[in-house]
């Protein structure tokens, strides 16, 4: 669980990404779930674009894709949901709060 403090730091990485993912009418799938979690290992922090003809709110997919991704979602900004995990890579430069 991540702290407020932890939460706006994170928030403020993400405001210089660039989403990685656009998620649709499609909704979540097995191939979007390897792909982000890939994303994840190697960034740690993305950011998703959940698109208006998705089928549900873009808060309900955030929290649907940390559960099956096993990361936080920090926050839902309109339609941009930012996710983090830390990646479990050696020798890597992890995000420190």
């Amino acid at each position: 669980m991540l702290t407020s403090k932890q939460r706006s730091n994170l928030k403020s990485i993400a405001a210089n990404i660039q989403p990685v993912a656009q998620l649709g009418k499609g909704g979540i799938n097995e191939n979007m779930i390897r792909s982000l979690s890939d994303a994840l290992e190697a960034r740690e922090i993305i950011k998703v674009n959940v698109l208006t003809n998705a089928e549900d709110d873009a808060k309900f997919l955030g929290a649907e894709l940390a559960e099956k991704l096993m990361a936080e979602c920090v926050a839902v900004i309109g339609r941009k949901v930012i996710l983090y995990r830390r990646s479990s890579r050696k020798n890597f430069e992890h995000i420190q709060f």
